[in-house]
């Protein structure tokens, strides 16, 4: 991080210095009291908890100074032992977000925002490997797309940082548009529109109504990157201000053909972009769907001077994040896809297909759980899903939470045995009837919204081993 000074501080907050020197600098900014580091600003958020319980312990830990919210603490209260400097704000997560804004505008990065209902978080680790070969880049980390972690994500990047990948999660209107305008992108991806979040917007048209608010920040000397095969993608084209670039299977700028793939599922095709006999390019995450990821990491990786031979090649070596397609092996001899991160109707297809592209010796099992957040559709949705695991063929489902029901019950009456078919009431339920049921040579898909908690099973399909 660029060390800021006290004023610094002060004035991008609209906050009072309490007590302390202007010219205090801190060296990098923590929300978090335990992963404080020697001369950083502690900003305490309030939440579950209220961080302001922490601050002395912060300043045990190292911190130079912190920020307080007007109200919290009484007047005339004794500053704690070695801290250097307090500044009194309206709100501290507002405070947090106005520093990152103008911590944003000392960087000389590059900034790539994406965002999407499927895909983004593995667009945005495939860009970065991308980028890995040849420059310094600063990307999100973990599930940090939210408005604490993109304001986190643009605090570690410094002087030497030449990308900036900053993934953006949407919970309702107009939050896009307020991480946006702390990121300040240059080029905006938007992966595709599909269902997820309906219950909270109502309609993919709100939805993508929501997603446009990224290329809608583009300014016009920047480059927006969208789906070409997306229905929804010349829509939300007219709201850019920015020159567009598309990519996909059907048709785009940049294009896939001749997809095919290995014994674990991963994906090989030809990109042709200008040339017609294109390149060849080997994925290393299962998943035909994660060709639109990585079409969509090239076009970008294009437009920041990335050589195509350089980018076919990190392609080969890039893993995926945790519980996202997420090869594992077992002994004996049982292959697992951890997709246990996320899901809605889009993603669940896409993760099905791939169970039923990897070689398997043995049964191909689905563990399936619900998908939240689908509102009216859920019903639906989650019916066709079961449709799928037993018109796709997949040896035996285990549904998994309340909604899933509706998701077992649809497989039989698809035509799977009722003996193939098993519910569970949750995560842990599940666990214990896979410890029994997965033999030798079987192959596990593992897949739910996050809030199931469907890790559990994995965790306890390895600990078997």
């Amino acid at each position: 991080m660029i060390p800021l000074r006290a004023d610094e501080i002060v004035s991008s907050t609209g906050g009072v210095l309490m007590y302390g020197s202007n010219d205090t600098r801190v060296k990098g900014v923590s929300i978090d009291s335990r992963t404080v580091a020697f001369g950083d600003l502690f900003i305490p958020l309030k939440g579950i908890t209220d961080g302001h319980a922490y601050i002395a312990d912060a300043i045990r830990a190292g911190a130079a100074g912190f920020l307080i919210e007007r109200g919290t603490i009484a007047a005339g209260m004794k500053p704690p032992a070695g801290a250097l400097f307090a500044v009194e704000v309206a709100d501290t997560l507002r405070a947090f977000q106005e520093i990152a804004k103008y911590y944003r505008t000392k960087l000389r990065a590059t900034v790539v925002g994406i965002t999407g209902s499927t895909g983004k978080t593995t667009t945005k680790d495939m860009l970065a490997c991308l980028l890995a070969t040849s420059m310094k880049a600063v990307s999100t980390a973990k599930n940090y797309n939210n408005e604490i972690g993109v304001p986190l994500t643009i605090l570690e990047a410094d002087s030497e940082t030449s990308v900036l990948v900053i993934e953006m999660a949407m919970r309702g209107p107009g939050q896009i548009e307020e991480l946006a305008g702390i990121a300040m992108p240059h080029i905006g991806v938007v992966t595709n529109i599909g269902e997820a979040h309906i219950e909270l917007l109502g309609s993919q048209e709100e939805i993508a109504r929501a997603k446009a608010e990224l290329i809608e920040a583009i300014p016009p000397e920047g480059v927006t990157i969208l789906n070409a095969d997306c229905v929804w993608s010349t829509s939300i084209s007219e709201r850019t201000p920015a020159r567009m670039v598309t990519y996909g299977i059907a048709g785009g700028d940049v294009r896939a053909s001749g997809i095919d793939v290995d014994q674990l599922g991963r994906a090989v095709f030809r990109l042709t972009i200008d040339d017609p006999s294109g390149y060849l390019v080997r994925l290393a995450v299962p998943g035909r769907h994660n060709v639109y990821n990585a079409l969509a990491a090239i076009a970008a990786g294009l437009e920041l001077g990335l050589r195509i031979d350089d980018m076919r090649l990190a392609l080969a070596e890039c893993k995926p994040s945790s519980m996202r397609m997420e090869v594992i092996s077992v002994e004996p001899d049982v292959l697992i896809l951890n997709d246990a991160y996320n899901a809605n109707p889009v993603s669940m297809l896409a993760a099905l297909s791939t169970l039923m592209d990897v070689e398997a010796k043995g049964r191909r099992i689905a563990v399936l759980g619900d998908m939240l957040e689908l509102g009216h559709i859920s019903a639906d949705a989650h019916r066709q899903i079961g449709e799928a695991v037993a018109t796709l063929g997949a040896d035996i489902l285990v549904a998994v939470g309340t909604e899933s029901q509706q998701m077992a019950e649809a497989a039989v009456r698809s035509g799977m045995g009722h003996k193939a078919v098993i519910a569970c009431a949750n995560a842990d339920t599940a666990a214990q009837v896979l410890g029994q049921l997965v033999m030798e040579r079987d192959v596990v898909l593992v897949k739910a919204s996050r809030g199931m908690g469907l890790e559990k099973v994995v965790e306890s399909l390895v600990a078997q081993e």
